[in-house]
C-alpha cells in the first residue's frame, strides 16, 4: 500500500514539475517577446501609438456658387453647449447669470435646467463659433462644447433639383452635390495632428495652430446656372401650375453655343435644408430620369434627319393629305376634321399647322437605318452625359421598324424621350449644326476639354434653313409666344402622357414649346414642359406657349439681349 501510495506521490510530483518547467518557459518567453517589443522594436512601437492618437481634420466641404458668384449651398459650423455638474465650481445661479447673455435663455429657467439631476446637461445646440469663442474666454471648467458640420442652402428652394441635397451624418448626396464630391471636398494638402487621452490636441514642432484653429476647406464650385434667370423660370413655372392644376414642369435655358444650362427649374421643388421631409420622388429630377414622348416638337428633328440624309431641302412641297392609314392605324392632322386635306405643302406649313401627315412622309423618304442613325446623331436614345446623376438615356427602338412605328417617329411618338435630351438635340440646331454635351458646372478649359463633347451633326447651312423655316412659321401663326422686337424659331408640341402601366395612353396630356432666340443670333434656348395640365383646349400652343413668352420676355431684360426686328417707330 505504502508502495503505490509513493509511486503515485513521485508520478504527481514528475507532473507538477512538468507543469512548473513550462510556465517558467512561457513566462521566460513573454518576458523575452516584450523585451525585444519595447527595446529592440522600439520605433514601430512609438509608431503605432502615434497612429492611433493621430487624427485627420475635418474637411469642410466647399461653396457651391452661380455663374456669378451668388451662394447657393455652403457648411456651416454650430456648437452644442454642455454642462458637466460634477465639475461646477459655481452654483447653478451663478452659472445661468454668466451664460445668459450667450445663450439667450432667461437666468431662473437656465439656473432651473443646470440644477436638473444629470450626469450630462444640453444648454444650447446650434450656437455659433463668435460666441463659443466669447464663452471660452470665462474659462468655465464645468463647460464642453460639441462641434457640428451641416450643410445650409441660403436661397432655400432655388435649383434645388440641381442643387441637390447633402447630409454629413451618413455622408449621403444628390445633384451636383453628389457628383461634385470630390471637388466639393478636395483640399491641397492633409492636415494631420495628435490627440491626449482627454481629446486635447498636442502641439508639436509638426503642428500649424492656424491650420488646427481654421479647419480646411474644399474647393468652391461654380455653376452655369444664373440665379435670376432660374428663379424667374420657377416663378412662372409654379404659376402655370396653380393655373392649370398640372402635376409637375420643367423649363430648361441653355445657351446652345457653349451648352451651358443657366436655368434647370423644376416644379414642384423642394427646400434642400430639410430635405428630409421629401419623398425620393419629390427629390427626383425628372427632366433627366423620366421619358415621355415629345410629341410634334420631335418634328423639328423629323425635318432636321431629312436634310441630313439628302431627302429634302428647304424647297420641299409635299401633299398632306390631311390623314394616312399606316399599319393598322388612321393618323389624322389635329385640324383634319375642320379644316380636311390642305393637298401641297412647303415645310414652313409643315411647322406652322403641325402637320402630322406631313411629318410621317418625310419619315417615310428615309429608310429605317437613315432615320435611326440621324436621331442617334442627336444623341436620341443616347444619355446626353450631363453633370447630373440618374441620366436616362430614352427609348429608341431599333431600327427594325414596323410601317406604324415608323411613320410614329416621325411624328414624336415612336420614341421616349427626356426634357434635357429635346433641349440638347435642338440646341444643335442653334448652335449651326454642332452638339453639345450639356452641363451645369462652369468648367477650366482643361476640365472643359474632357467633360465636354462638341461635335457636328448637320451642315450649318441645313441648320439656318431649318431656323427660318421655324421662324416663318412663328411669324406667320397666331402663336402667343410672338415677340415683336425678336425673331423667334420655335415649335409648340402636345402629347398623350404613357399610362403608369407601360401599355397604352392615358387621357392626361403634356403639353411644351421648345425654341431660340434671337433667331439670327441664337444666345438662348428655351424649353418649357407641363406634364397633365386640366382645362379645356389643353394644347402645347395653350399651356407652353404662354409661358415660354413671360420667361423669354425676362430673358431679354436679364441678359440684355439685342433685337434682331426691325423696332417699330
Amino acid at each position: 500500500m505504502n508502495k503505490l501510495k509513493e509511486k503515485y506521490n513521485n508520478k504527481f510530483e514528475r507532473r507538477i514539475g512538468c507543469l512548473q518547467s513550462i510556465f517558467y518557459i512561457t513566462c521566460v518567453a513573454l518576458a523575452l517577446y516584450l523585451f525585444l517589443l519595447q527595446v529592440c522594436d522600439i520605433r514601430n512601437c512609438k509608431k503605432k501609438a502615434k497612429t492611433q492618437r493621430t487624427s485627420k481634420m475635418y474637411v469642410l466641404r466647399g461653396e457651391i456658387v452661380d455663374r456669378y458668384g451668388f451662394k447657393l449651398a455652403a457648411d456651416k459650423t454650430t456648437f452644442t453647449l454642455y454642462a458637466h455638474p460634477d465639475y461646477y465650481d459655481h452654483s447653478p445661479l451663478e452659472l445661468a447669470e454668466i451664460l445668459s447673455p450667450y445663450v439667450n435663455i432667461p437666468v431662473n429657467d437656465l439656473a432651473h435646467k443646470l440644477a436638473a439631476k444629470r450626469k450630462i446637461i444640453t444648454i444650447k445646440k446650434d450656437l455659433d463659433r463668435k460666441t463659443v469663442q466669447e464663452i471660452k474666454k470665462k474659462n468655465l471648467r464645468e463647460l464642453s462644447y460639441e462641434v457640428k458640420n451641416r450643410r445650409v442652402y441660403p436661397q432655400g428652394s432655388l435649383a434645388s433639383h440641381v442643387l441637390g441635397f447633402y447630409n454629413p451624418n451618413a455622408d449621403t448626396a444628390g445633384g451636383v452635390e453628389y457628383k461634385a464630391k470630390d471637388y466639393l471636398e478636395y483640399v491641397d494638402k492633409t492636415i494631420t495632428y495628435e490627440k491626449a487621452p482627454n481629446g486635447d490636441i498636442i502641439y508639436n514642432i509638426g503642428v500649424n495652430p492656424a491650420d488646427i484653429a481654421a479647419p480646411a476647406k474644399g474647393k468652391t464650385l461654380v455653376l452655369t446656372i444664373d440665379s435670376a434667370v432660374q428663379h424667374v423660370c420657377e416663378k412662372y413655372l409654379l404659376k402655370a401650375i396653380q393655373k392649370f392644376h398640372a402635376q409637375k414642369a420643367a423649363a430648361i435655358v441653355i445657351d446652345p453655343k457653349t451648352g451651358e444650362i443657366l436655368a434647370f427649374a423644376i416644379t414642384p421643388n423642394y427646400n434642400p435644408n430639410d430635405y428630409g421631409k421629401y419623398s425620393m420622388q419629390d427629390m427626383k429630377n425628372w427632366a433627366i430620369t423620366d421619358v415621355y414622348p415629345p410629341g410634334s416638337t420631335f418634328k423639328i428633328l423629323t425635318v432636321a434627319s431629312g436634310f441630313m440624309n439628302k431627302k429634302i431641302n428647304k424647297d420641299t412641297k409635299i401633299n398632306d393629305t390631311g390623314k394616312l392609314k399606316i399599319g393598322w392605324w388612321d393618323i389624322y392632322n389635329y385640324d383634319y376634321k375642320a379644316k380636311g386635306a390642305p393637298g401641297i405643302i412647303d415645310l414652313v406649313y409643315l411647322f406652322e399647322h403641325s402637320s402630322n401627315i406631313g411629318s410621317i412622309k418625310i419619315a417615310q423618304m428615309m429608310s429605317d437605318r437613315e432615320f435611326y442613325n440621324s436621331l442617334r446623331q442627336f444623341n436620341i436614345g443616347e444619355k446626353t452625359g450631363i453633370d447630373l446623376p440618374g441620366e436616362s438615356s430614352g427609348l429608341l427602338p431599333d431600327p427594325k421598324w414596323d410601317n406604324a412605328t415608323h411613320g410614329a417617329m416621325g411624328y414624336g411618338y415612336g420614341s421616349s424621350t427626356t426634357v434635357i435630351q429635346m433641349a440638347a438635340a435642338v440646341s444643335a440646331i442653334a448652335n449651326g449644326g454642332v452638339w453639345i454635351t450639356p452641363h451645369v458646372i462652369k468648367y477650366s478649359q482643361e476640365e472643359e476639354a474632357k467633360r465636354v463633347v462638341k461635335r457636328r451633326i448637320l451642315e450649318e447651312q441645313d441648320a439656318k434653313d431649318i431656323t427660318n423655316l421655324l421662324v416663318q412659321a412663328m411669324e406667320n401663326g397666331r402663336s402667343p409666344a410672338k415677340m415683336d422686337d425678336f425673331y423667334i424659331a420655335a415649335k409648340t408640341g402636345t402629347s398623350r402622357k404613357p399610362n403608369a402601366s407601360g401599355t397604352g395612353y392615358s387621357n392626361k396630356l403634356y403639353a411644351s414649346m421648345i425654341g431660340y432666340f434671337p433667331a439670327t443670333n441664337p444666345k438662348v434656348l428655351l424649353y418649357v414642359v407641363v406634364d397633365s395640365p386640366e382645362g379645356g383646349g389643353i394644347w402645347g400652343s395653350t399651356v407652353a406657349g404662354p409661358i415660354f413668352k413671360e420667361i423669354s420676355t425676362e430673358l431679354v431684360r436679364i441678359l440684355n439681349l439685342n433685337p434682331d426686328k426691325n423696332l417699330k417707330k
